[in-house]
């Protein structure tokens, strides 16, 4: 308690302070000062919140100066990047007078680039498409570049074996010699359909058509030995395994390891047939062509997309043919058989690729299924 002088009350310190004889400057200091401690303190999320902005808008700053760091190195080092990417090159100089030659699925990409490269060789080309009009409009633009080449186009629907049947049966009637036979043709991450015969699309196109082709024609290619058997596969059958218990994926099905067991299956019927014809004088020998940035990926909207942005990091066609190219016609691989390429190289075989077993074992199926006793 406190006197105050000229009065005979006393009066406390609490009611001279209290609400009723608050200064008002002093008030709204305190009302102030309370309402951001409380806020501070009472509601932490807020601060989370505004850290969290920060965050993501120094992490956006971070990925900006990342692509624009990226976008410049990669302005600078085009041509080297370029030159890293196309991979190997074919250096052989072989011509091809006098011989055939028959690739599948020549009409675009690396078929028909191939197709073009072994034309201007000299060499009577065969594109078997499934599309006559756009294997017309590929032999073409090939006949317009090279007015010479000889290049001819017959319809062959790999997804239905009796197209397969047809083809061969009439190229055999017309076509006295085979020299090389390039098996190029391939679907790739399509959403889950069948062949005409109810094969997995994959299965059915990448592996089981080109068998079925390879064994009709065989005996041609035997009588025009020396002959090659030049089967496109993929760096992608590292990821493959032969799934004999469900070989077309009707108890589950993803399309990028249905891509991937077709493209080990190439890779292991290479290898077969190869072993088979020992002594024949037909050698056979598996490629990878390559990352190539063509319209394989049409059924996938994000590979396509990606192959578009990092389109600078793949190959063309013309420089994913390559491989194909050199195991058709370079000289020191005339006894070379049973191999995997690449950049016109050997290349790595997964573990599953060289397995014998495996290779016996899918050879046994594949002539199960299409009705063929192969020996």
């Amino acid at each position: 308690m406190s006197c105050v002088s000229g009065r005979s009350s006393c009066t406390s310190v609490y009611s001279l302070r209290g609400p009723g004889n608050v200064d008002p400057q002093d008030d709204t200091r305190y009302k102030l000062q309370s309402h951001g401690s409380v806020r501070d303190h009472l509601h932490p999320a807020g601060r989370r919140h505004r850290e969290a902005h920060i965050g993501a808008a120094m992490l956006l700053l971070l990925l900006v100066a990342g692509l624009g760091a990226m976008t410049i190195v990669v302005f600078l080092f085009a041509p080297q990047i370029r030159k890293y990417a196309a991979g190997g090159v074919c250096q052989s100089t072989t011509t091809l007078q006098g011989k055939t030659v028959l690739i599948t699925g020549a009409n675009t990409g690396i078929g028909k680039e191939t197709a073009m490269d072994l034309a201007v060789r000299g060499a009577r080309v065969i594109m078997a498409c499934r599309d006559v009009d756009k294997g017309e409009e590929a032999a073409a633009s090939i006949r317009a570049a090279h007015p010479k080449a000889e290049v001819e186009v017959r319809e062959l629907d790999l997804a239905d074996t009796c197209s397969i049947r047809a083809f061969a049966q009439k190229f055999l009637s017309e076509v006295d010699h085979l020299h090389i036979l390039i098996n190029n043709a391939g679907v790739m991450m399509c959403p889950y359909t069948k062949t005409v015969d109810g094969f997995e699309m994959h299965v059915g196109v990448n592996h089981l058509g080109h068998f079925l082709l390879t064994y009709l024609l065989i005996g041609l290619l035997k009588r025009s030995a020396p002959a090659r058997v030049v089967v496109v596969s993929s760096l992608a059958h590292n990821f493959g395994w032969i799934r004999f218990h469900d070989l077309h994926s009707q108890g589950s099905y993803n399309s990028g390891l249905a891509y991937c067991q077709s493209k080990l299956a190439n890779v292991l019927f290479a290898r077969e047939l190869a072993r088979r014809l020992q002594g024949t004088n037909v050698t056979v020998n598996s490629v990878h062509p390559g990352t190539v940035n063509s319209d394989l990926t049409r059924h996938s909207t994000l590979m396509m997309l990606l192959f578009t942005i990092l389109s600078i990091f793949l190959k063309t066609p013309r420089e994913g043919a390559q491989t194909s190219i050199y195991c058709a016609v370079a000289e020191e691989l005339h006894s070379i058989s049973g191999k995997h390429f690449s950049d016109c190289a050997p290349a790595f075989v997964a573990p599953q690729g060289r397995s014998e077993e495996t290779a016996r074992r899918l050879w046994d199926v594949s002539c199960e299924l299409l009705g063929i006793e192969w020996n």
